[in-house]
């Protein structure tokens, strides 16, 4: 039976779907202005049970960036969201700032999404944060299960390949301005190894700094859950129990995935009582009449609950590498067949950025980072950790935005100096 969850999967968001159309029938009905007892508090008790039904049961697609402007030395400047790069499992989209005249000077900043189960909009806080201050581009990876068969494989070597090509592709983009780069969670191992695989190759295009945020580059470091897990069940339990085959109609087709769904159930399960007691505050507040506190939990879990499909290989040699074998920190990971040595790099500023109560990489796995990268001068290598926050509070939240944001744009602008006095 397990080998068919995909399939069951489908099966059971079809057979809800006629219950689904009428709670939402029932909400717009009840909230309806024309409706004599919209009101009265049994009412909204009817009217929350059937929204937070149909918000449960629905499949959440992909969202939208949807930024418009932002302020650039106090002056509002309008944005245009553009594709200025393609691969088969990677746009790149840039958000650029419409200035009126003159154009400042701004350095180029890459922020690397994690593949990981969500789309790149996760970042949609961290995107934001840094607008008014860089030039910013962003990874936008394709979703496996809407990718045929016929596009080919895509593992960890070629999301390297993706972002050494990026890198090249930048630095000679539009302008000559610096290109910095940010790795988020997961994406803050394919990016370390594409800075050590440029570094080898002397690449002229290699980035001015990289920042790494929340990345499990030594899991041997403080073992989480998630951690621990991989270790227990080894690389044939991952095989068996999370690979499944994309069914028909969608047009991925035939192609073996780890699944969005059963990692969204992963990491629910991970803080259950956690989302239980969100959406039963939801629920209060609907029933409360509380509109702006409920707007924010279904803004939160209209994100949060939009996943995406990985390809099996990719996820799999991401496992087996990173969480099992720990091939990185053992400087035991290939390349393309060339081994990745983090200590010969050298040219590109490292920053590493922690989270006091992050649950799935470890306090101490991301400053792993600033050892195995030992030949980084010392003037340009850089740590924090953030206090009071989790996973995600490292790249969203009040205090990403009003303390570790500023850090990032600091450090990115002291690293321009300090290469600009050794020239």
């Amino acid at each position: 039976m397990e080998r068919y969850a995909y399939q069951m999967y489908e099966m059971l968001h079809l057979a809800f779907a006629p219950a689904r159309a009428m709670s939402e029938v029932t909400v717009h009905m009840l909230n309806s202005s024309l409706h004599p007892f919209g009101e009265n508090s049994i009412t909204r008790s009817i009217t929350a049970t059937a929204e937070l039904f149909e918000r449960m049961t629905r499949r959440y697609g992909k969202p939208a960036f949807g930024f418009h402007k932002t302020v650039v030395d106090g002056v509002e400047v309008p944005i245009v969201e553009e594709e200025v790069w393609r691969k088969p499992f990677c746009r790149l989209l840039r958000f650029r700032r419409e200035f009126d005249g003159h154009k400042p000077r701004q350095s180029k900043l890459l922020l690397v999404a994690p593949m990981s189960g969500h789309y790149a909009t996760l970042l949609r806080g961290t995107v934001e944060a840094f607008l008014p201050s860089h030039d910013v581009y962003i990874t936008d990876w394709a979703d496996a299960r809407a990718m045929a068969v016929g596009e080919g494989r895509f593992d960890l070597d070629e999301y390297i390949d993706y972002l050494i090509e990026i890198s090249a592709f930048l630095s000679q983009f539009d302008d000559d301005a610096p290109v910095h780069t940010l790795g988020v969670c997961q994406a803050s191992v394919p990016l370390i190894c594409a800075v050590a695989a440029m570094e080898a190759a002397e690449d002229p295009h290699i980035p001015a700094s990289m920042v790494l945020m929340g990345g499990p580059i030594d899991p041997r470091v403080n073992p989480t859950a998630v951690n621990r897990l991989a270790q227990k069940r080894g690389i044939r339990w991952f095989k068996q129990h999370c690979i499944h085959t994309v069914p028909f109609p969608h047009a991925g087709w035939g192609r073996s995935v780890y699944p969005g769904f059963l990692q969204l159930s992963g990491f629910m399960a991970m803080n259950i009582e956690r989302h239980v007691s969100a959406h039963l505050e939801m629920f209060e507040h609907l029933v409360e009449g509380d509109g702006d506190s409920a707007e924010k939990h279904r803004d939160f879990y209209d994100e949060y609950l939009a996943v995406m499909d990985l390809t099996a290989e990719f996820y799999l040699q991401t496992v087996e590498q990173v969480f099992i074998r720990h091939a990185i920190p053992l400087g035991l990971f290939h390349h393309r067949a060339a081994r990745i040595n983090l200590a010969g790099i050298r040219r590109t500023a490292l920053l590493t950025v922690e989270g006091e109560k992050d649950d799935i990489s470890g306090v101490g796995q991301t400053y792993a980072a600033q050892e195995l990268c030992a030949n980084i001068p010392q003037q340009r290598r850089e740590h924090y950790l953030q206090e009071g926050v989790g996973h995600y509070g490292v790249f969203n939240g009040s205090r990403f935005r009003r303390e570790i944001a500023p850090r990032i744009q600091a450090f990115t602008a002291r690293i321009e100096k300090v290469k600009a006095a050794a020239a």
